[in-house]
């Protein structure tokens, strides 16, 4: 069997059997959970999509991984937590709610790469190992960057409430107005 080359902007393409079986359409290999994990860590495009319907199927392996993930060891999500995210879904905030927690991942990475490439300078492996040292021997600093990215996620999530705010016009076809504020009347 020929190995289907990728296109340059091309997804890698993965096509899941009824078997529930992954096959890498680039490589011409069955693939695991595993392997599509790899692609993600080395930030590799991909599309999962499934081999009959050729429904898209991605975030729906992604799950999975993220559910062996939290299975497996220390949990990134606690019970708390994925309980809230639950209460937001069928809710009018839950397109809101996304965009949030996906604006906050993106602020909590780029503090993450900053801090890699500040470290590039001074020889530090990227190993997990490495990381926790340094992590632990620089406490102030870290404090700083959290307090820093938490300030950044609460701007974030201000900003987005003013403009929900501010969008007070979609509700001006309804038919009632304003009351007035007392100290307006007076």
């Amino acid at each position: 069997m020929a190995t289907r080359t990728k296109r340059v902007g091309e997804d890698r393409l993965i096509k899941k059997y009824p078997n529930r079986r992954l096959y890498d359409t680039q490589t011409s290999t069955y693939v695991t959970l595993a392997d599509i994990k790899g692609l993600v860590m080395t930030s590799e495009s991909f599309k999962v999509v499934d081999a009959k319907t050729d429904e898209d199927l991605t975030r729906n392996i992604l799950l999975q991984i993220i559910l062996e993930e939290e299975a497996g060891g220390a949990p990134v999500f606690s019970s708390q937590m994925l309980s809230q995210i639950i209460r937001f879904y069928g809710n009018s905030m839950q397109g809101l709610m996304g965009n949030y927690l996906e604006k906050t991942m993106q602020s909590f990475v780029d503090i993450h790469n900053k801090l890699g490439d500040q470290t590039k300078g001074l020889g530090a492996s990227s190993t997990p190992e490495a990381w926790s040292q340094m992590l632990n021997l620089q406490n102030p600093l870290m404090q700083g960057l959290m307090g820093s990215y938490m300030e950044q996620s609460k701007d974030l999530f201000v900003k987005m409430q003013e403009q929900m705010q501010g969008s007070h016009n979609m509700f001006s076809g309804f038919p009632f107005t304003p009351q007035p504020n007392k100290t307006e009347k007076e």
